[in-house]
Protein backbone atom coordinates (compact mmCIF):
# COMPACT_ATOMS: atom_id res chain seq x y z
CA UNK A 1 0.00 0.00 0.00
CA UNK A 2 1.04 3.11 -0.83
CA UNK A 3 0.13 5.72 2.31
CA UNK A 4 0.98 8.91 -0.46
CA UNK A 5 -2.18 7.54 -2.54
CA UNK A 6 -4.96 7.91 0.00
CA UNK A 7 -8.31 5.62 -0.47
CA UNK A 8 -11.64 8.52 -1.18
CA UNK A 9 -14.37 8.19 2.03
CA UNK A 10 -16.90 7.03 -0.10
CA UNK A 11 -14.76 4.07 -0.93
CA UNK A 12 -13.84 3.37 2.47
CA UNK A 13 -16.80 1.06 3.10
CA UNK A 14 -16.30 -1.09 0.24
CA UNK A 15 -12.68 -1.39 0.62
CA UNK A 16 -13.22 -2.46 4.39
CA UNK A 17 -15.33 -5.11 3.15
CA UNK A 18 -13.10 -6.64 0.60
CA UNK A 19 -9.74 -6.58 1.85
CA UNK A 20 -8.26 -9.86 3.43
CA UNK A 21 -8.47 -9.98 7.07
CA UNK A 22 -7.84 -12.38 10.06
CA UNK A 23 -10.00 -13.32 12.86
CA UNK A 24 -8.14 -13.77 16.54
CA UNK A 25 -11.18 -13.40 18.49
CA UNK A 26 -13.75 -15.47 17.55
CA UNK A 27 -16.33 -17.53 20.42
CA UNK A 28 -17.28 -20.42 17.96
CA UNK A 29 -20.13 -20.87 20.52
CA UNK A 30 -21.00 -16.96 20.19
CA UNK A 31 -21.60 -17.79 16.35
CA UNK A 32 -24.53 -20.09 17.32
CA UNK A 33 -27.53 -18.06 15.76
CA UNK A 34 -30.53 -18.20 17.60
CA UNK A 35 -32.31 -20.07 13.52
CA UNK A 36 -29.66 -23.12 14.67
CA UNK A 37 -30.19 -23.21 18.04
CA UNK A 38 -33.93 -23.73 17.42
CA UNK A 39 -33.02 -26.37 14.66
CA UNK A 40 -29.96 -27.80 17.17
CA UNK A 41 -32.56 -28.07 19.59
CA UNK A 42 -35.18 -29.86 17.87
CA UNK A 43 -32.35 -32.14 16.23
CA UNK A 44 -31.82 -32.97 19.80
CA UNK A 45 -34.92 -33.03 21.66
CA UNK A 46 -33.31 -30.25 23.83
CA UNK A 47 -35.98 -27.99 25.79
CA UNK A 48 -34.68 -24.36 25.54
CA UNK A 49 -36.56 -21.14 27.47
CA UNK A 50 -37.35 -19.90 24.14
CA UNK A 51 -41.15 -20.09 22.33
CA UNK A 52 -39.72 -18.69 19.54
CA UNK A 53 -36.30 -17.10 17.42
CA UNK A 54 -37.53 -13.48 17.70
CA UNK A 55 -38.18 -14.21 21.53
CA UNK A 56 -34.51 -15.63 22.16
CA UNK A 57 -32.96 -13.02 19.64
CA UNK A 58 -35.14 -10.01 22.23
CA UNK A 59 -33.62 -11.27 24.93
CA UNK A 60 -30.31 -10.02 23.47
CA UNK A 61 -30.13 -6.58 25.86
CA UNK A 62 -27.22 -7.05 28.07
CA UNK A 63 -26.08 -4.84 30.30
CA UNK A 64 -22.53 -6.41 30.95
CA UNK A 65 -20.70 -9.64 30.44
CA UNK A 66 -22.70 -11.87 33.12
CA UNK A 67 -25.87 -11.12 31.52
CA UNK A 68 -24.44 -11.74 28.21
CA UNK A 69 -22.81 -15.19 29.60
CA UNK A 70 -26.24 -16.56 31.16
CA UNK A 71 -28.01 -16.58 27.54
CA UNK A 72 -24.85 -17.91 26.02
CA UNK A 73 -24.82 -21.02 28.31
CA UNK A 74 -28.21 -21.78 27.68
CA UNK A 75 -27.49 -21.29 23.86
CA UNK A 76 -24.64 -23.80 24.12
CA UNK A 77 -27.38 -26.52 25.61
CA UNK A 78 -28.01 -27.56 22.27
CA UNK A 79 -24.59 -28.87 21.69
CA UNK A 80 -24.67 -32.71 21.53
CA UNK A 81 -23.28 -34.30 18.80
CA UNK A 82 -20.16 -34.15 16.62
CA UNK A 83 -22.31 -33.14 13.84
CA UNK A 84 -23.78 -30.41 15.88
CA UNK A 85 -20.09 -29.01 16.64
CA UNK A 86 -18.97 -29.37 13.15
CA UNK A 87 -22.53 -27.86 11.83
CA UNK A 88 -21.67 -24.45 14.18
CA UNK A 89 -18.05 -24.27 13.07
CA UNK A 90 -19.19 -24.46 9.46
CA UNK A 91 -21.65 -21.80 9.93
CA UNK A 92 -19.51 -19.34 10.95
CA UNK A 93 -16.48 -20.65 8.76
CA UNK A 94 -19.28 -19.83 5.58
CA UNK A 95 -20.11 -16.50 6.98
CA UNK A 96 -16.48 -15.23 7.89
CA UNK A 97 -15.81 -16.42 4.01
CA UNK A 98 -18.54 -13.58 3.22
CA UNK A 99 -16.78 -11.11 5.09
CA UNK A 100 -13.17 -11.57 3.08
CA UNK A 101 -11.67 -13.58 6.77
CA UNK A 102 -9.14 -16.09 5.08
CA UNK A 103 -7.90 -16.81 8.60
CA UNK A 104 -9.35 -17.53 11.93
CA UNK A 105 -8.06 -18.87 15.45
CA UNK A 106 -11.59 -20.14 16.98
CA UNK A 107 -11.98 -20.15 20.48
CA UNK A 108 -13.90 -23.00 21.89
CA UNK A 109 -14.63 -23.63 25.83
CA UNK A 110 -15.21 -27.69 26.50
CA UNK A 111 -15.61 -26.78 29.91
CA UNK A 112 -19.64 -25.61 29.02
CA UNK A 113 -20.22 -29.31 27.50
CA UNK A 114 -18.12 -32.11 29.45
CA UNK A 115 -20.42 -30.75 32.24
CA UNK A 116 -23.15 -31.68 30.25
CA UNK A 117 -21.66 -35.26 29.49
CA UNK A 118 -20.06 -34.24 26.37
CA UNK A 119 -17.31 -35.89 25.25
CA UNK A 120 -13.60 -34.02 24.80
CA UNK A 121 -13.61 -36.12 21.56
CA UNK A 122 -17.28 -34.97 20.07
CA UNK A 123 -15.97 -31.01 20.69
CA UNK A 124 -13.03 -31.12 19.03
CA UNK A 125 -13.48 -33.71 16.09
CA UNK A 126 -16.50 -31.94 14.93
CA UNK A 127 -14.78 -28.33 15.43
CA UNK A 128 -11.68 -29.57 13.32
CA UNK A 129 -13.11 -31.11 10.74
CA UNK A 130 -15.45 -28.21 10.06
CA UNK A 131 -11.87 -26.22 9.94
CA UNK A 132 -10.41 -28.51 7.63
CA UNK A 133 -12.92 -28.23 4.95
CA UNK A 134 -13.10 -25.03 5.45
CA UNK A 135 -9.77 -24.85 3.63
CA UNK A 136 -9.84 -27.20 0.97
CA UNK A 137 -13.39 -25.87 -0.15
CA UNK A 138 -13.64 -22.15 0.93
CA UNK A 139 -9.75 -21.17 1.09
CA UNK A 140 -10.25 -20.35 4.58
CA UNK A 141 -7.32 -21.52 6.90
CA UNK A 142 -8.71 -22.17 10.51
CA UNK A 143 -7.33 -23.50 13.92
CA UNK A 144 -8.65 -23.70 17.48
CA UNK A 145 -7.89 -22.55 20.60
CA UNK A 146 -9.12 -24.44 24.09
CA UNK A 147 -10.40 -21.67 26.39
CA UNK A 148 -10.42 -22.29 30.25
CA UNK A 149 -13.48 -20.90 32.25
CA UNK A 150 -12.02 -18.51 34.87
CA UNK A 151 -15.00 -18.61 37.30
CA UNK A 152 -14.05 -22.02 37.66
CA UNK A 153 -10.73 -23.89 39.44
CA UNK A 154 -7.50 -23.96 38.14
CA UNK A 155 -7.70 -27.41 39.07
CA UNK A 156 -10.92 -28.16 36.90
CA UNK A 157 -8.72 -26.53 34.02
CA UNK A 158 -6.15 -29.07 34.47
CA UNK A 159 -8.74 -31.33 34.17
CA UNK A 160 -9.64 -30.13 30.87
CA UNK A 161 -6.19 -29.80 29.49
CA UNK A 162 -5.52 -33.62 30.50
CA UNK A 163 -8.60 -34.57 28.81
CA UNK A 164 -8.07 -32.72 25.59
CA UNK A 165 -4.03 -33.76 25.53
CA UNK A 166 -5.00 -36.95 23.49
CA UNK A 167 -6.36 -34.21 20.54
CA UNK A 168 -3.31 -31.85 21.08
CA UNK A 169 -2.99 -32.05 16.55
CA UNK A 170 -6.05 -30.54 16.40
CA UNK A 171 -5.32 -27.03 18.34
CA UNK A 172 -2.94 -24.50 18.38
CA UNK A 173 -3.27 -22.77 21.92
CA UNK A 174 -4.94 -22.40 25.22
CA UNK A 175 -7.05 -19.24 25.76
CA UNK A 176 -8.94 -18.65 28.88
CA UNK A 177 -12.45 -16.28 28.91
CA UNK A 178 -15.77 -15.96 30.60
CA UNK A 179 -16.39 -13.39 33.63
CA UNK A 180 -13.08 -11.58 34.13
CA UNK A 181 -13.88 -9.53 37.46
CA UNK A 182 -12.86 -11.21 40.33
CA UNK A 183 -10.54 -13.19 38.80
CA UNK A 184 -7.89 -12.54 37.69
CA UNK A 185 -5.18 -14.06 35.42
CA UNK A 186 -2.66 -15.20 38.53
CA UNK A 187 -5.56 -17.65 39.34
CA UNK A 188 -4.62 -19.80 36.46
CA UNK A 189 -0.49 -19.02 36.34
CA UNK A 190 0.48 -23.18 37.07
CA UNK A 191 -1.32 -24.19 34.31
CA UNK A 192 -0.60 -21.63 32.14
CA UNK A 193 2.87 -22.61 33.02
CA UNK A 194 2.01 -26.24 31.99
CA UNK A 195 0.82 -25.11 28.54
CA UNK A 196 3.96 -23.29 28.06
CA UNK A 197 5.51 -26.53 28.91
CA UNK A 198 3.75 -28.47 25.98
CA UNK A 199 4.33 -25.76 23.57
CA UNK A 200 0.88 -24.11 23.51
CA UNK A 201 0.98 -20.63 21.91
CA UNK A 202 -1.18 -18.58 24.40
CA UNK A 203 -3.58 -16.15 25.32
CA UNK A 204 -6.09 -14.01 27.88
CA UNK A 205 -8.80 -12.11 28.00
CA UNK A 206 -7.57 -9.50 30.28
CA UNK A 207 -8.56 -5.97 30.15
CA UNK A 208 -12.42 -5.52 28.98
CA UNK A 209 -13.92 -5.68 31.87
CA UNK A 210 -11.41 -5.65 34.35
CA UNK A 211 -8.84 -3.17 35.22
CA UNK A 212 -5.25 -2.91 33.77
CA UNK A 213 -3.40 -4.83 36.51
CA UNK A 214 -5.03 -7.73 35.13
CA UNK A 215 -3.25 -7.33 31.53
CA UNK A 216 -0.12 -6.77 33.59
CA UNK A 217 -0.18 -10.15 35.05
CA UNK A 218 -1.34 -12.04 31.77
CA UNK A 219 1.62 -10.38 30.06
CA UNK A 220 4.03 -10.90 33.64
CA UNK A 221 2.52 -14.47 34.88
CA UNK A 222 0.81 -15.86 32.41
CA UNK A 223 3.26 -14.79 29.64
CA UNK A 224 0.75 -14.64 26.87
CA UNK A 225 1.69 -13.97 23.10
CA UNK A 226 -2.31 -11.60 23.07
CA UNK A 227 -4.27 -10.15 24.70
CA UNK A 228 -7.61 -10.67 24.26
CA UNK A 229 -10.29 -7.46 24.54
CA UNK A 230 -7.43 -5.55 26.57
CA UNK A 231 -9.52 -1.64 25.50
CA UNK A 232 -8.73 -0.77 29.47
CA UNK A 233 -5.13 -0.68 28.83
CA UNK A 234 -5.32 2.65 27.33
CA UNK A 235 -5.76 3.80 31.68
CA UNK A 236 -2.24 2.91 32.06
CA UNK A 237 0.24 5.26 30.24
CA UNK A 238 3.14 2.65 31.73
CA UNK A 239 1.41 -0.29 30.24
CA UNK A 240 0.21 1.30 27.30
CA UNK A 241 4.38 1.96 26.31
CA UNK A 242 5.25 -2.09 27.30
CA UNK A 243 2.33 -3.02 24.78
CA UNK A 244 3.91 -0.99 22.18
CA UNK A 245 7.31 -1.71 22.95
CA UNK A 246 6.91 -5.68 23.08
CA UNK A 247 4.51 -5.33 20.37
CA UNK A 248 2.01 -7.37 22.08
CA UNK A 249 -1.11 -7.92 20.17
CA UNK A 250 -4.66 -6.63 21.20
CA UNK A 251 -8.14 -8.78 19.92
CA UNK A 252 -9.92 -5.73 19.96
CA UNK A 253 -13.52 -6.14 19.53
CA UNK A 254 -15.76 -2.78 19.07
CA UNK A 255 -19.02 -4.28 18.62
CA UNK A 256 -19.00 -6.71 21.43
CA UNK A 257 -17.88 -3.28 23.53
CA UNK A 258 -21.17 -1.25 22.75
CA UNK A 259 -23.35 -4.17 23.57
CA UNK A 260 -21.69 -5.27 26.96
CA UNK A 261 -21.92 -1.24 27.90
CA UNK A 262 -17.64 -1.26 27.82
CA UNK A 263 -18.65 2.26 26.24
CA UNK A 264 -21.49 4.32 26.15
CA UNK A 265 -20.94 4.11 22.11
CA UNK A 266 -19.07 3.62 19.11
CA UNK A 267 -18.01 6.93 18.81
CA UNK A 268 -16.06 6.68 22.57
CA UNK A 269 -14.18 3.58 21.42
CA UNK A 270 -10.65 3.84 22.30
CA UNK A 271 -9.26 1.81 18.95
CA UNK A 272 -7.80 5.19 17.22
CA UNK A 273 -6.05 5.77 20.83
CA UNK A 274 -4.31 1.82 20.59
CA UNK A 275 -3.60 3.07 17.59
CA UNK A 276 -1.91 6.48 17.59
CA UNK A 277 -0.24 5.01 20.37
CA UNK A 278 1.67 2.34 17.98
CA UNK A 279 -0.09 -0.56 19.95
CA UNK A 280 -0.60 -3.95 17.45
CA UNK A 281 -4.73 -3.97 17.58
CA UNK A 282 -6.85 -5.63 15.48
CA UNK A 283 -10.80 -5.82 15.01
CA UNK A 284 -12.81 -9.17 15.31
CA UNK A 285 -15.85 -9.71 16.30
CA UNK A 286 -16.13 -11.75 19.53
CA UNK A 287 -19.32 -13.72 19.46
CA UNK A 288 -21.00 -12.25 16.64
CA UNK A 289 -24.46 -13.83 16.75
CA UNK A 290 -25.04 -12.10 20.10
CA UNK A 291 -23.41 -8.95 19.47
CA UNK A 292 -24.73 -7.97 16.45
CA UNK A 293 -22.08 -7.79 13.95
CA UNK A 294 -19.44 -10.29 12.21
CA UNK A 295 -15.94 -8.94 10.97
CA UNK A 296 -17.33 -6.43 8.87
CA UNK A 297 -19.91 -5.02 10.59
CA UNK A 298 -17.11 -4.36 12.88
CA UNK A 299 -15.20 -2.74 10.52
CA UNK A 300 -17.90 -0.36 8.65
CA UNK A 301 -19.77 0.30 12.00
CA UNK A 302 -16.63 1.47 13.68
CA UNK A 303 -15.06 3.43 10.47
CA UNK A 304 -18.61 5.09 10.44
CA UNK A 305 -18.63 6.15 14.27
CA UNK A 306 -14.60 6.85 15.10
CA UNK A 307 -12.32 8.96 12.90
CA UNK A 308 -10.52 6.29 10.96
CA UNK A 309 -9.05 6.26 7.73
CA UNK A 310 -7.84 3.70 5.08
CA UNK A 311 -4.51 4.10 6.64
CA UNK A 312 -6.22 2.69 9.68
CA UNK A 313 -7.85 -0.51 7.80
CA UNK A 314 -4.35 -1.47 6.48
CA UNK A 315 -2.76 -1.34 9.66
CA UNK A 316 -5.80 -3.33 11.20
CA UNK A 317 -5.52 -6.00 8.96
CA UNK A 318 -1.90 -6.08 8.47
CA UNK A 319 -1.52 -6.28 12.14
CA UNK A 320 -4.65 -9.27 12.12
CA UNK A 321 -1.78 -10.98 9.96
CA UNK A 322 1.32 -10.44 12.03
CA UNK A 323 -0.81 -11.01 14.95
CA UNK A 324 -2.06 -14.10 14.07
CA UNK A 325 -0.44 -18.05 14.85
CA UNK A 326 0.38 -19.02 10.91
CA UNK A 327 3.99 -19.35 9.78
CA UNK A 328 6.09 -16.99 8.00
CA UNK A 329 5.78 -17.65 4.53
CA UNK A 330 1.54 -18.06 4.99
CA UNK A 331 1.44 -14.62 6.29
CA UNK A 332 3.79 -13.25 3.65
CA UNK A 333 1.42 -14.44 1.58
CA UNK A 334 -1.73 -13.47 3.36
CA UNK A 335 0.04 -9.69 3.45
CA UNK A 336 0.70 -9.31 -0.12
CA UNK A 337 -3.15 -10.23 -0.71
CA UNK A 338 -3.99 -7.49 1.13
CA UNK A 339 -1.08 -4.72 -0.39
CA UNK A 340 -2.78 -6.08 -3.77
CA UNK A 341 -6.63 -5.52 -2.57
CA UNK A 342 -5.08 -1.90 -1.56
CA UNK A 343 -3.68 -1.14 -4.68
CA UNK A 344 -7.08 -1.90 -6.56
CA UNK A 345 -8.53 0.95 -4.50
CA UNK A 346 -5.76 3.73 -5.07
Amino acid sequence: MNPAKPVSADRLPELLRKMPKAELHIHIEGSLEPELIFALAQRNGVAIPYRSVDELRSAYAFTNLQSFLDIYYAGASVLLKEQDFYDMARAYLLRAAQDNVVHAELFFDPQTHTARGVGMDTVINGLHRACVDAGAELGLSATLILCFLRHLSEEEAFETLEQALPYRDKFIGVGLDSGEVGNPPEKFARVFARCRELGFHLVAHAGEEGPPAYVWTALDLLKVERVDHGVQSSKDAALMRRLAQDRIPLTVCPLSNLKLCVFPDLASHNLRTLLDAGLVATVNSDDPAYFGGYMNDNFTQTFAAVDLNAGHAYTLARNSFEASFIGAPARQALIQRLDETFETFQ
